[in-house]
């Protein structure tokens, strides 16, 4: 828990930001988590993927955005990545994930702008026959996103949503989203929440993320797995069978670079398994959370540095 509060705090760091970014050893270690800097790069991932039976859902990384300009600048680049994915013919096996924090949540009168600039994107995911996940950051978001995510589901019901299992609320808020049409991704979380809002131990956020997966198997809405946990994709099977849950009426998501053999291996099983794909050169704190969430992750990052060859 100390190694996680230290790289999250590191996350919102300029200099160690500079210091690690301008490492070139450092992106050999980014490349695993990253699909690249381009739109190029990522539907190659995207093509790559699919080729494996593994869906993809694409997130251009940028988050905490200060000005509008910058928002406009999130929603020009995910429809870019929509126009890109259309052209790739994969319907919904390719979505997006969106934060609405990249859309100006955080901005004077955000709530407003940012379903304002979300909202064409939506229209274009629907438009290419897929849809648009809200991501979900931190627990002072999550109220924007959800009443986002409520006003974009009157046209576009397929718009999903993302519950962090940590948050005390999200047992309440699995309960509400458990509804006809709904998409849900659960996760455990990966932003340093205060004991306050959220569980802290790994056993409490386990038992918690247990809870709400049995919340969403049992409801009428298209659960997606976000888990790496071995003990969890087991549990979800379980779930699915006890409420006769068809393979198209849920997913695993799984973190592109991560454990990539098994969500090849739970696809050609017949698990319907979705990697979700960042890519953009604002890659640095995305990255920074990842380590924070396993510390193999670390162990990883450092051979790499010591390792130049």
């Amino acid at each position: 828990m100390v190694l996680q509060k230290t790289l999250l705090a590191a996350s919102r760091r300029p200099g160690l930001r500079r210091m690690v970014t301008g490492n070139s050893a450092t992106r050999r270690v980014v490349d695993r988590f990253v699909a690249g800097e381009t739109l190029d790069d990522a539907l190659s991932a995207v093509e790559a993927l699919a080729a494996d039976g593994v869906r993809v859902t694409l997130d251009h990384l940028g988050e905490d955005v200060t000005t509008r300009t910058g928002a406009e600048h999130s929603r020009d680049a995910y429809l870019a990545a929509l126009e890109g994915l259309a052209r790739l013919g994969l319907g919904d096996r390719a979505e997006v994930s969106v934060k609405l924090s990249a859309f100006g949540q955080a901005l004077p009168g955000g709530h407003d702008i940012a379903l304002e600039l979300v909202r064409p994107v939506v229209e274009a995911a629907t438009a290419a026959g897929t849809t648009v996940t809200l991501d979900m950051e931190d627990h002072r978001t999550v109220d924007s996103t959800l009443a986002v995510l409520a006003e974009l589901r009157t046209q576009h019901p397929g718009t999903g949503a993302v519950l962090q299992a940590m948050l005390f609320r999200t047992e309440d808020d699995a309960k509400a989203l458990a509804v006809p049409g709904s998409r849900v991704r659960l996760v455990k979380g990966a932003y340093n929440e205060p004991p306050e809002v959220a569980h802290r131990a790994r056993k409490d956020v386990d038992a918690a993320y247990a809870r709400c997966l049995e919340i969403l198997m049992a409801g009428p809405g298209y659960p997606m797995v976000g888990s790496h946990d071995p003990s969890m994709v087991t549990r979800a099977h379980e779930l699915a069978a006890q409420h006769s849950r068809a393979a198209d009426s849920w997913e695993v998501q799984m973190l592109y670079g991560i454990r990539p053999d098994e969500q090849r291996r739970l696809a050609a099983a017949g698990t319907r398994v979705r990697a979700y794909v960042p890519y953009g050169v604002d890659w640095y704190a995305y990255f920074v959370r990842r380590l924070a969430e396993r510390p193999a992750n670390v162990g990883f990052f450092l051979r790499s540095l010591l390792t130049r060859s």
